[in-house]
């Protein structure tokens, strides 16, 4: 094949990258398959417009260390923290358990070698950061409880790669020796560590420092770059894998002062050398492997969507949480993430898998990503048909805190709080602060745990659910606050309460014009949108910085809720 000059190879790919970036988006789909998909056409197996895998794979290299670098430089103990135990034992568990499940079901009904089944584990067990965030962004269910799980999930999953990858080249050995082996890779890996935090402490903040002081941004960016290169060729030629490397000194480099500097300057780089990275993956995947092994493919989407779904599942409700957060988590968290790439490429350079192996995790990979969106979406719509109250009055049934809500049982409460996060617990201070009393129905166990410390009269339960409402005597409530951050389960809970209570005066928060218009059909009326009340806000102490009288101050904000419907909460461009 003809080789292009570098430059208009180069071009060609970033060019198909922003028009398959921007078809994907405007399916509503995460950019990174619009990358995949372009890869395919443009790659040696469809088109053929490029032909120097060389250089892309050179390009995707650097990518990599630099998404690495930057984990590195992001990661932090109180995104671990913001979920409990779930995050971190949970994470723990939900890696192990897929990896064995996988290492099962490869050695068995695949009949694969046990380096290939190890790294069919290994594979699965990772989901994509990049799409789950994308998605969780779109459906503005970030700060929900689900969300909060998948990222902390996430953010483990995305560490263990770092140890994954130094085990990765042992597979390539004979598994005669491979407890020397593992001992001898660790060995340099604390070596290489240890070298790496001494630099830390008292090189690199001189460094950066020196070269800070110069004021040049296109020195303090040469710098980081140098470092990032520099630690993936150090860790490359201890004969570990050069992601390690650039992790390492991404981790140590967050401890200095000029991390978030760091990160500002190499993220547009990252991000470009990351496109090349998705799609040099998408140009190695044949159209007419997928064509040949439909039946396979099929089979091994199939195992994985089951494997995970089920493990997420099982280990989120495990850990306490009702059953809708642990299907929405479970339905996102099914797919094969980014760094799993990393890895399947890792073991076709080193021999343990063929390339026909790698197109079938390829292959395998960019199907479940596509069906992610296309599962939280099910999934949400599912759940709140089975809680949805029928007209006979019975309800699916959904597990409620055993213990009693302090205070009187009977006492009927004047207001019940759905959610107790940031929104829903300055509510609670509120009321209590005004002596009314109040009731709080709590999803996450570690908030109800919260509420009971504090005395507050709580229950744990899904407020969406008729009988975890009836536990508040929700038919003798006059107001329901819904605080939920998850669109459907203000929508679902206010549907429910007044499918009970037709009388109750529903408050709820409200982020997009969909969910709006969906409360007001019900008779919800008291609508609250953070983002509208706070362009109020910020247009209030504008004027007040300017010298605008109070009154006048009253009488433009009165003009300007007057001209907007409240539906119209200025939200977020739905695509």
């Amino acid at each position: 094949m003809y080789q292009l000059d570098p430059v208009i190879t180069i071009a060609i790919l970033l060019g198909a990258a922003l028009v398959g970036g921007m078809v994907a988006h405007r399916l509503r789909q995460p950019v990174i398959l619009g990358y995949l998909v372009v890869g395919v056409a443009v790659g040696p197996y469809a088109l053929g417009l490029v032909g120097d895998l060389a250089l892309i794979e050179t390009a995707a290299t650097i990518g990599v260390a630099l998404l690495m670098f930057t984990l590195g430089l992001e990661i932090s103990v109180a995104q671990l923290r913001q979920v409990g135990k779930v995050g971190l034992w949970g994470g723990v568990a939900q890696i192990l358990i897929t990896f064995a499940l996988g290492l099962v079901v490869g050695s068995t009904l695949f009949r694969w070698s046990l380096p290939q089944a190890t790294l069919f584990g290994l594979v699965i067990s990772l989901s994509s950061t990049m799409v789950c965030l994308k998605i969780l962004m779109e459906r503005g269910e970030l700060d929900s409880v689900h969300g909060r799980i998948m990222v902390a999930i996430l953010v483990l999953q995305d560490i263990s790669v770092v140890l994954m990858a130094v085990v990765i080249p042992l597979l390539g050995g004979t598994m005669e020796n491979v407890l020397l082996a593992l001992a001898l890779a660790i060995g340099k890996a604390v070596l290489f560590v240890g070298v790496t935090v001494v630099l830390g402490w008292w090189v690199l903040p001189w460094l950066l420092g020196r070269i800070g002081g110069v004021r040049s941004r296109e020195l303090f960016l040469l710098t980081v770059l140098v470092l990032c290169l520099g630690a993936a060729l150090g860790t490359y030629i201890f004969g570990l894998s050069v992601i390690f490397g650039a992790f390492v000194i991404g981790l140590v480099l967050r401890e200095s002062r000029f991390a978030h500097q760091a990160l500002a300057e190499i993220t547009p780089l990252r991000d470009i050398f990351a496109t090349l990275f998705f799609v040099s993956l998408g140009m190695l995947l044949n159209p007419r492997f997928v064509a040949d092994n439909w039946g396979l493919i099929a089979i091994t989407v199939a195992i994985i969507i089951l494997i995970k779904f089920l493990v997420v599942f099982g280990i989120v409700w495990f850990f306490g949480y009702s059953k809708r957060v642990a299907f929405l988590t479970g339905a996102g968290l099914f797919q094969i993430g980014e760094f799993s790439f990393i890895l399947a490429q890792a073991g076709v350079n080193m021999g343990i898998i063929s390339d026909q192996f790698y197109s079938l995790i390829l292959a395998s990979a960019i199907i479940t990503m596509i069906l992610t969106p296309l599962a939280m979406d099910v999934a949400s719509r599912l759940y709140a048909k089975l809680t949805r109250v029928p007209a006979g009055g019975e309800v699916a049934t959904e597990e409620i805190s055993a213990l009693p809500i302090p205070g009187s049982s009977q006492a009927t409460n004047l207001v019940v709080i759905a959610g107790y996060g940031r929104v829903g617990r300055n509510i609670a201070q509120g009321l209590q602060d005004a002596g009314i009393p109040y009731t709080v129905i709590e999803i996450d166990p570690e908030l109800v745990s919260e509420c009971r410390r504090s005395n507050i009269a709580c229950i744990y339960g899904d407020a969406s659910n008729a009988h975890v409402l009836s536990r508040v005597n929700i038919n003798k409530a006059k107001v329901l606050v819904v605080t939920f951050p998850d669109p459907l389960a203000v929508v679902t809970t206010a549907e429910t309460s007044l499918s009970i209570n037709p009388k109750l005066k529903v408050v709820a928060r409200v982020h997009r014009t969909r969910e709006a218009e969906l409360l007001k059909n019900l008779g919800v009326v008291e609508l609250v949108s953070p983002e509208y009340e706070a362009s109020f806000e910020f247009l209030r102490r504008i004027l007040s910085i300017s010298g605008w009288k109070k009154a006048d101050q009253k009488q433009i904000l009165a003009i300007m809720r007057q001209d907007k419907e409240i539906t119209e909460f200025n939200p977020e461009e739905e695509a």
